[in-house]
């Protein structure tokens, strides 16, 4: 399956939001060999979409990265599972995003909104990049919607692309209203947000049904 600076906290997806490592673990979630057959506000920001359709659309077959094989390999949360489900509730369901399912839960009518759009693209933190944050700051944002929807929202593009896509395209406008820009390569994307530091992909061109996801190793956060 084919960035806002590192926060200092649809499912495609801003359900995103959700996270990643094995659940609960501190360090970036490691693989023996990049796999393709595992994996796997109150917002009033409509999720608009500039994809025609069926364009950045994957299959359980083009997912890619060095983590992949952390993602369940039976299940609602693995790859095969997340296929049929829109991106937030499909993030949900998947244990190394169970960090960012909560962020997205947390800002009134966000789960909604990337659940019903049409098409997204989602940079999806794993829960490994929660945790790298200075101490309290999730908690701290978790109960402020206000301050956490912007950041959740740095994270979803209102178009699908695969990671060839990405690429091709050197930048996406996130539902922010900020750009993500994309370096590295179409086997090993970065994404950055503006002049941010890049976050490098564990897993990804991870489908659902509205949404392609790719996991991330930290949280994309705005410059202050």
């Amino acid at each position: 399956m084919r960035k806002i600076q590192r926060l200092a906290a649809v499912g495609a997806m801003a359900a995103l939001t959700v996270a990643l490592g094995a659940c609960g673990s501190s360090e970036t979630p490691t693989a023996e060999a990049p796999t393709s057959s595992a994996p796997a506000e109150s917002s009033s920001a409509e999720a608009t979409t500039s994809a025609a359709a069926g364009d950045g659309v994957t299959t359980v077959e083009d997912i890619f990265g060095p983590a992949c094989d952390q993602v369940p390999t039976e299940g609602e949360g693995s790859a095969q599972g997340m296929i049929d489900d829109p991106v937030a509730t499909a993030a949900s369901n998947n244990p190394l995003l169970s960090t960012l399912a909560t962020a997205v839960g947390a800002v009134p009518g966000l789960a909604d909104t990337l659940n019903s759009a049409e098409a997204l693209t989602v940079f999806a933190p794993f829960n490994g990049a929660f945790e790298e944050l200075p101490p309290g700051t999730v908690d701290e944002l978790l109960a402020s919607p206000d301050k956490l929807a912007p950041i959740l929202q740095a994270h979803v593009a209102g178009e699908r692309l695969d990671a060839a896509g990405l690429i091709e395209a050197g930048s996406v406008d996130v539902l922010s209203g900020a750009t993500v820009n994309v370096g590295g390569t179409a086997d090993a994307p970065t994404f950055a947000l503006g002049e941010g530091e890049p976050a490098n992909t564990l897993c990804g061109n991870i489908p659902t049904a509205n949404a392609t996801v790719f996991v991330i190793d930290s949280v994309l956060m705005p410059a202050n």
